[in-house]
């Protein structure tokens, strides 16, 4: 080997004058002691600066235990016992209401929730929910008949007003005005009501009440149809008699009035077929004999 041949295991010895010197001799020499060194040794490398790469990133150890400080694990078993003491108590309240629903059923009352009208709700009624299949028809046409009531009652303000203002005097009016506010919360109390409830609970005592109150409310709607002169003040109530009476001075509120005698003519009408349809239902199902067998325990209770 001839002593111009490289040691490849020889590190390499970087002259940071080599440059310096070079550029003082002139561009001949600088050659010689740059590229001509080289050619002359083609084993070597040419010196370069080199940059160590980062290390990669350490990976994750999952296994690997997280240091939490004692107070936030006490702060986290003092919250899950209060939870589970909220959760307890919630439970126990969950308990106690259904306790009370339950004995509230077994006695036989019923909560019941104000949605009709939708608008504005006063009354609760749920004919197709709570009402039997069979006996829905016949309480649509019973509430027909209520609100058949209602715009009876309506129709006849608006004659008696027209009367008024023809110089009848204004206390038709007011009897008017009178006849409406007894008579359409008067009806929902004492016959629409109770038919509700007996359709839906089937009770006897409670069809025994729509009957009786009923058949008042036919008779007050046969005798606003008629209107005789008598109990009533004359012409208060939209009947036959007056409609005549005051078809030849003002013929607008002789119309008003045969308008009002129509309704409640179709009232009446109405009325007598519900009062069928439910009575044959009442005796048809054994009602009757059962009315009458509460009837005679509650009077024997009574005396004693």
């Amino acid at each position: 080997m001839s002593r111009y041949d490289s040691n490849p295991f020889e590190e390499e010895e970087v002259n940071p004058f080599a440059e310096q010197a070079g550029r003082g001799k002139g561009s001949g020499q600088s050659n010689y002691g740059g590229g001509a060194f080289y050619m002359t040794n083609p084993g070597s490398v040419p010196p370069a600066t080199s940059r160590l790469s980062p290390l990669p990133p350490e990976p994750y150890d999952r296994g690997a235990t997280i240091d939490i400080p004692l107070d936030n694990a006490k702060d986290l078993k003092a919250k899950e016992k209060e939870l589970q003491a909220k959760e307890s108590e919630l439970r126990k309240r969950e308990q106690e209401l259904k306790r009370k629903e339950d004995a509230i059923q077994r006695a036989g009352i019923v909560i019941e929730e104000k949605n009709w009208p939708p608008f504005f709700p006063i009354i609760h009624h749920d004919i197709a929910n709570e009402i039997p299949i069979h006996l829905q028809r016949i309480q649509y046409v019973a509430f027909t008949t209520f609100l058949g009531l209602i715009v009876c009652l309506s129709w006849n303000i608006v004659a008696v007003t027209t009367a008024w203002i023809k110089g009848e005097g204004p206390t038709i009016w007011f009897l008017a005005i009178i006849y409406f506010i007894s008579g359409v919360p008067g009806a929902y109390v004492l016959w629409y009501r109770p038919l509700y409830r007996a359709m839906r609970t089937d009770s006897a005592l409670k069809f025994g009440w729509f009957f009786l109150f009923y058949l008042l409310h036919i008779g007050f709607c046969i005798f606003a149809a008629v209107a005789p002169p008598i109990i009533f003040k004359g012409k208060s109530l939209t009947g036959i008699l007056p409609a005549i009476d005051v078809l030849g001075d003002h013929a607008l509120v002789g119309i008003f009035y045969f308008i009002g005698f129509g309704l409640f003519c179709l009232e009446s009408v109405l009325n007598i077929w519900v009062i069928q349809q439910v009575y044959m239902y009442f005796r048809g199902s054994g009602k009757a004999a059962e009315m009458k067998r509460e009837a005679a325990r509650s009077t024997m209770m009574a005396a004693l």
